[in-house]
């Protein structure tokens, strides 16, 4: 009987996995009408548990009313920017918590708490969600493309974390040809099931595999899904990753302060996480927007006591799908982030993932350029940053510069800057689009 060691890390660490499992099994097992009742009660009941016990909480907005939603204030990243002692329930102490801090990557990183609880339900979701696809945590051996601390202590506990949780780190801090010749000749020699990584360096791992013609599951054959997260997935990059990985490509979306927010099911479908969270799409003056219709993603953690994430405006956009029911909501788009907007010199607004398209179409279609990522430095003015075999050719350079022209309009500076390596945010992602004015 194979040791459950990723199970057993969550118990030692007073995480109670099966007492969640089971939790999330009851839910799951409501119906349609006891589902309703069941996520009303929650955010009431979540709702009143911060009044009492968070000072912070209270002190976001007077009046709030745990029975009246329209009352209960958006949180916004910037308000969780003080010491997360001053942000913690009153029944908690921080050694009794599971502490952590966002990447960042949306240029308001912070450090967030959950009690053990709540932490322990985030794993049972996600363990739920990757048995869709037979995937076990305690034995289905994972190739993992993530960050990972470069300073001794963080980099050691991350390579314990991962022999415990049956899983082998890739950095993605180098993605060069030799770096992926080593990563070939570990899966020639690993029974992977399945990769896990963030989008950007598992697309540059499918490329480097085509232009070696390469499919991956022909070398490691116990090979049987990818699971992509943290970045937009184009469909392109889809349908290399299924060309050159030779397996299902699965969509993931979480935040680490939340939970797994989506999760692309066996039909397809991008389904929402109902059990722990409640999902809200709203306009720019904080109106509930019918299923359909694009807007700002907001969020209630339903569980976590020791830190209020209610009505948190996680910063991105989407679209929940008309078709939705409140027990099985489904994400219909995920836009991008509300700070990854241009202000065009003309005062058009444009999404900064507008860009990168249009670019993409043009800059990658004969696999010079490996890599690439643009900044706004003024209204007029956008640079293209990336890594190439050769320099852009003076003539590819010229239709890019049209196209962005063409879909956006007259006047813009378009620059080129042509890098060794593109630098990566300390965990390892890759920020498609930063504006550098200020809006």
């Amino acid at each position: 009987m194979a040791l459950n060691l990723f199970d057993l890390s969550l118990k030692l660490n007073n995480f109670p996995i099966g007492k969640a499992r089971q939790q999330i099994l009851d839910i799951q097992n409501k119906q349609p009408k006891e589902f309703e009742d069941y996520q009303k009660n929650a955010k009431k009941e979540i709702v009143e548990f911060h009044l009492k016990h968070n000072k912070f909480y209270r002190s976001l907005r007077e009046n709030i009313n745990a029975h009246d939603w329209s009352t209960v204030p958006i949180l916004k990243k910037r308000d969780l920017q003080i010491p997360l002692k001053e942000r913690l329930c009153d029944v908690f102490k921080l050694k009794d918590v599971y502490v952590n801090k966002t990447s960042g990557s949306a240029g308001d990183p912070f450090v967030f708490a959950k009690d053990k609880f709540c932490h322990a339900m985030t794993w049972a979701v996600i363990q739920n969600r990757f048995s869709w696809f037979g995937l076990d945590f305690n034995s289905s051996k994972q190739a993992r493309f993530y960050g990972i601390p470069l300073e001794l202590k963080g980099y050691y506990k991350e390579r314990i974390k991962d022999s415990f949780s049956h899983r082998y780190r890739f950095s993605v801090f180098d993605l060069s040809d030799e770096a992926f010749d080593n990563c070939v000749e570990k899966f020639k020699n690993t029974a992977f099931k399945y990769i896990n990584g963030y989008t950007s360096p598992v697309v540059q791992f499918a490329k480097y595999l085509e232009e070696r013609e390469i499919v991956l599951n022909s070398i490691c054959k116990t090979l049987e899904c990818c699971i992509v997260t943290s970045e937009m997935l184009f469909e392109d990059d889809k349908v290399l990753l299924e060309q050159q990985f030779g397996v299902p490509i699965i969509n993931e979306y979480g935040a680490s302060e939340l939970d797994l927010i989506a999760f692309e099911n066996p039909e397809g479908e991008w389904r929402l996480n109902s059990e722990t969270l409640f999902v809200e799409i709203l306009d720019d003056h904080d109106q509930i927007l019918e299923h359909g219709k694009e807007g700002r993603i907001v969020i209630t953690s339903l569980y976590n006591q020791a830190h209020p994430f209610i009505r948190y405006d996680i910063g991105d956009v989407g679209i929940i799908d008309p078709k939705s029911t409140t027990q099985h909501p489904i994400l219909q788009k995920l836009v991008g982030r509300t700070n990854d907007i241009a202000i065009l010199p003309s005062g058009k607004k444009a999404a900064g993932l507008t860009f990168y398209y249009i670019t993409k179409q043009i800059i990658e279609d004969d696999g010079n350029v490996k890599e690439f990522v643009i900044e706004q430095l003024t209204k007029e003015t956008f640079k293209i940053s990336y890594v190439s075999q050769e320099e852009i050719p003076v003539e590819k350079k010229k239709i890019i510069k049209a196209e962005m022209i063409k879909y956006l309009e007259e006047g813009l500076n378009i620059q080129f800057e042509r890098l060794e390596v593109i630098k990566r945010s300390a965990s390892g992602k890759l920020k498609q689009f930063t504006s550098k004015i200020h809006k």
